[in-house]
């Protein structure tokens, strides 16, 4: 379990920050340990007053039983003499020792690596990760980048910047990109989000790997409007006739990725019987399309496989943690619906097998799900007002929840229908278009219902 945090003096200034301090990341008791060291959770001040973001000098002692690695750091700016950077290092390593069983006390216990720098710590740790310094540097040029493009002052001046380093956007580059982006949706920095969507557009226009995402993105678009044309009648006869015209591999792609399990062994019997009554031409085109199939639902399989195994991992990593809640909240960003359903399965067969010992652990986990799940109080009440069936229920719904008609609620609203009308590319139909005037309609009224509030 992390340290409180606490107050100490700020690095630069003095002046008092709210900081978590840790010095014992011992990641075999505590899989999240790892986590809050290279994601700068714990040691790490950012002050108020002088704008200070940085790292705080303190004693470290990194364990992994697994990659038997003991590791220690001890700031220089400190000017402790040797001997006594080991009296205070030296309780944090007896602690290691003694949270383990005899068994797995092993010989590096005895020769802790020590560094004489923060970076070459954190360095050793990712390497055991199979990460180089020279993965590391790459990643930190595209982060520069990305800061480039962000402070650029006009479209032209990034696109430039674009051209100038053309060879640097690839699939890296965007995987960083957009988890920036999400980092900046999350955080509701609108500013941040609207250059990072602007930066978005000119990217897929300008950049080869760009235009490529964007060509998938439409293909996987007319997959869907393909699927959905077909509807129930959907079958394997169909389904193989529309995979046989499909225009292009990305849309054979798309089209196989949203209907896996239809590929069965039926179809594919279905395929074999087309081709054996065949001839020509139109013979080499099926035998083409097999192969393509599959070798597409191959690659499908294996990376449902590859997930599968890694979430099996995960939540036995986390039943293993000594504190569970807090080792699921870290992982948070690792959970997925195959983990989730993997969650499900190990919490069926608990219950099945009455496992006084597993059941609770699961259940927890279960617990962190269901809380991190559960939507703002902010969307939940607009979600109760949609489903409003007119507009004396919506104002009865208003003043029962007068409090929280607040100016930051509107802002949400409003943020809202936005999306909504950039999503419908201005020019919603159907359910999109009610959708739409339910919003605008909520938005009208709590304005209305704020005005009348402030004047009363």
């Amino acid at each position: 379990m992390p340290p409180q945090k606490t107050q100490i003096p700020c690095p630069r200034c003095r002046q008092p920050v709210v900081a978590q301090i840790e010095q014992l990341f011992d990641v075999t008791s505590d899989p999240g340990a790892k986590q809050r060291l290279l994601g700068s959770v714990s040691n790490y001040a950012v002050c108020q007053s002088c704008g200070y973001n940085g790292p705080i000098a303190t004693p470290v002692v990194y364990h992994d039983g697994d990659k038997e690695l003991l590791l220690t750091f001890f700031p220089g700016e400190l000017g402790v003499p040797v001997n006594e950077q080991e009296k205070l290092i030296g309780p944090l390593i007896t602690q290691v020792t003694n949270r383990l069983a005899l068994e797995r006390r092993k010989a590096y216990l005895l020769r802790p690596q020590s560094f004489l720098t923060y970076q070459s710590l954190i360095e050793r740790v990712l390497g055991a990760d199979g990460i180089t310094p020279e993965m590391i540097q790459a990643q930190q040029k595209r982060v520069s980048l990305v800061e480039r493009l962000l402070t650029a002052s006009t479209p032209e001046v990034r696109s430039d910047i674009i051209k100038q380093n053309a060879s640097m956007f690839d699939a890296e580059f965007f995987s960083i990109f957009s988890r920036l982006l999400e980092s900046a949706l999350a955080s509701g920095q609108e500013q941040t989000n609207k250059t990072m969507e602007e930066i978005q557009k000119q990217l897929l226009a300008e950049t080869d790997y760009g235009r490529k995402l964007a060509t998938q993105t439409n293909e996987i678009q007319e997959a869907l409007k393909t699927l959905q044309a077909a509807g129930k009648g959907l079958d394997r006869e169909k389904l193989l006739s529309i995979l046989i015209e499909a225009p292009n591999d990305d849309r054979l792609n798309a089209l196989v990725s949203f209907t896996r399990p239809g590929l069965d062994y039926l179809f594919f019997q279905s395929l074999t019987e087309r081709i054996d009554k065949g001839s020509g031409d139109e013979k080499k085109k099926l035998e083409s399309l097999r192969e393509k199939l599959l070798e597409i639902t191959r690659k499908i399989d294996q990376r449902a496989e590859e997930d599968y195994k890694r979430a099996v991992a995960l939540l036995d990593q986390l039943l293993a943690a000594e504190n569970i809640q807090q080792a699921t909240t870290d992982h948070l960003d690792q959970i997925n619906d195959v983990f989730v359903q993997v969650l499900n399965r190990a919490l069926q067969d608990a219950n099945k097998k009455n496992d006084a010992v597993q059941m609770p652990k699961l259940q927890q986990i279960a617990a962190v799900l269901q809380q991190a799940s559960t939507p703002p109080p902010e969307l939940a009440l607009l979600e109760e007002m949609l489903a409003a069936p007119d507009e004396a229920a919506l104002n009865k719904l208003i003043e029962q929840h007068a409090k929280d008609i607040t100016p930051e609620f509107s802002s949400i609203v409003a943020s809202v229908i936005s999306r909504s009308e950039e999503q419908a590319g201005g020019k919603p139909a159907g359910e999109e278009a009610q959708m739409l005037e339910k919003l605008q309609v909520i938005y009208r009224t709590i304005l209305k219902f704020s005005m009348k509030k402030n004047l009363g």
